[in-house]
């Protein structure tokens, strides 16, 4: 359909997840652009054209999460083996409350508690990874569309279990090599390999005689760190490991690197990440 004789667009809003079966909530429009005033739950946005021959294919899009990853202090979780007890403290008395949990967009499930106390207990959790809960408040309580209705009242994340990190952080490299220094910068280790809430990072290294360094622990949000304290004309290797309440995971060992005799020459080292077996 050329774009000169389009005569409006349909938008189709449709919760993540649809546990009600409802159809999408229909927009008609004229112009290419809507406000959407909707909850921090997931949604499905699917637009198409029209015009006198019929109706083109949709696009579809789904909203992207919120900047915010919590709204802290607004809901509390504690696992009672693999069920979790989600309790919560309104802000004013809703009908009911609209909860949403799962592992990510495609797996989310919903709930609706139409009791005022203020907790509800979730099943079948499964260890090691991370579930996002949200909890809405809502003036509708029949399984309806809560599009209109539905305010985000907390959004926390939880792991019923914790582990170890399966992996180290990967990239590792050793930048600005003085006699005395040199700077190590990595890349985080990704979320679905941490396994638990990544607490933070722990970087050593290894002179060539395997004389190891204390370990320097760092924040989780810290990806880079200056080495000192170096021997001149001296190879070394870094190691990095992250960790969760669970553990320390595997390292990561960076390539050998060498400081130079005279300080006033830097080099670049750009390494290999290897990950310990």
């Amino acid at each position: 359909t050329q774009s000169e004789n389009v005569l409006g667009y349909y938008v189709d809003v449709e919760r993540i997840p649809n546990s009600c079966r409802d159809s999408p909530n229909r927009i008609f429009l004229k112009d290419r652009k809507v406000l959407l005033n909707i909850s921090m739950a997931y949604y499905r946005v699917n637009i198409s054209a029209y015009n006198e021959a019929g109706e083109s294919p949709q696009v579809i899009y789904v909203v992207p999460d919120f900047s915010a990853t919590d709204l802290p202090g607004q809901i509390h979780v504690k696992h009672l083996g693999t069920n979790a007890v989600v309790t919560w403290t309104p802000e004013y008395n809703p009908k009911c409350f609209v909860v949403d949990w799962g592992t990510s967009k495609e797996d989310m499930r919903m709930k609706i508690v139409n009791t005022a106390t203020g907790n509800f207990t979730l099943e079948n959790f499964q260890p090691y990874k991370s579930y996002k809960i949200m909890v809405h408040a809502s003036d509708v309580c029949q399984c309806e569309s809560f599009t209109r209705h539905e305010k985000t009242f907390g959004v926390t994340h939880f792991y019923s279990v914790e582990g170890v990190p399966r992996t180290g952080p990967a990239n590792v490299t050793i930048l600005n090599i003085t006699k005395h220094s040199a700077l190590v910068k990595w890349t985080e280790i990704a979320a679905e390999d941490c396994l638990g809430f990544l607490q933070g990072y722990r970087i050593s290294f290894t002179d060539s005689s395997r004389k190891r360094s204390l370990a320097v622990t760092l924040n989780y949000s810290t990806t880079s760190y200056r080495l000192t304290g170096l021997k001149e004309k001296t190879s070394y290797r870094v190691q990095i490991s992250g960790f969760t309440n669970a553990g320390e995971g595997p390292p990561t060992l960076s390539q050998p690197f060498s400081t130079p005799k005279y300080g006033t020459v830097e080099a670049l080292c750009i390494c290999v990440t290897q990950h310990q077996s």
